[in-house]
């Protein structure tokens, strides 16, 4: 079974616009958008796989994990339908190349396709995803920021990541030593796996640290960079996120969810989810119909 959307995505501003995805169900999800012959697609597939389809389905190209795809056809309209097994994750920029040549015009000739001589020709890149992309693009499908933040802190990140997506591999621009090692990465996803998988009794930053190999500060550091926030903030809000999908399903009691997110009393998982939402666990499942 594949379930089909028609996706809207984030409008950066005119002509360029943003698009995440992470298909956490059990089916293929099939993606698709109108795009007209002047747009310049990006695909970033950071897990999993992802499968672009053309001409009615009668050509397709595969996107491997931790690869992006970039495509312009001028001659021709490329309407994005992209089909995500389970588990994929996938970030896509669609930019008019107008809009593109206003960001680059004193440089365009870094960027092969914004040439004069090649404006007007179809294009082509495929490549492994950089640990600076993966960082951003790391940033872009776990933020958490307060809700009336969300679009300026989507359209920065996206900014960035066009930056450093078409950023020259000579180029000299200091970036965290540390974040430029792919193994660093990670270490770091690790941890955060480890912590979300033993939610209820997290280990110590000392001992996660000794665990994915990593010294003390650079996985604080690291992590920071990475998700936005601290390992234990980042926890407390995926189990905040956890109680409220929980409680929705009505399969569950307080005493039982607070249980399994490691509380000792129902009290203190009850004044976690009042902080966090500004209600009780008995009143929120109250209001859901």
């Amino acid at each position: 079974m594949i379930i089909e959307n028609n996706v809207e995505g984030i409008k950066i501003e005119s002509g360029f616009t943003a698009l995440t995805y992470d298909n956490d169900n059990r089916e293929s999800v099939r993606l698709t958008r109108d795009i007209d012959s002047t747009c310049i697609q990006i695909h970033f597939c950071l897990q999993t796989q992802a499968k672009l389809f053309f001409n009615r389905g009668k050509y397709n190209i595969d996107i491997p994990p931790n690869r992006s795809l970039l495509l312009y056809n001028p001659n021709q309209r490329l309407p994005m339908d992209v089909e995500l097994l389970p588990g994929t994750r996938i970030i896509s920029i669609l930019i008019s190349i107008e809009k593109l040549h206003t960001f680059f015009t004193p440089e365009a000739g870094i960027i092969h396709f914004l040439s004069e001589d090649n404006k007007d020709k179809k294009y082509y890149s495929e490549k492994s995803i950089s640990s600076k992309e993966q960082v951003i693009l790391n940033q872009l499908l776990t933020y958490s920021t307060p809700s009336n933040m969300n679009n300026l802190y989507i359209k920065a990140k996206v900014y960035e990541l066009l930056s450093v997506y078409f950023q020259p591999e000579n180029n000299d621009t200091q970036n965290c030593p540390f974040l430029e090692e792919e193994e660093n990465v990670e270490k770091i996803k690790k941890a955060k796996a480890i912590i979300i998988e033993r939610m209820a009794e997290p280990p110590t930053l000392a001992e996660l640290a000794q665990e994915v190999d990593l010294p003390l500060h650079y996985l604080k550091d690291g992590f920071k960079q990475i998700y936005g926030e601290t390992a234990f903030t980042f926890l407390w809000e995926y189990k905040m996120e956890y109680a409220r999908r929980k409680l929705e399903t009505k399969k569950y009691n307080v005493s039982e969810i607070g249980y399994k997110l490691g509380y000792s009393t129902p009290s203190h998982f009850i004044a976690a989810f009042k902080k966090k939402y500004g209600i009780t666990p008995k009143k929120y499942m109250g209001k859901i119909s």
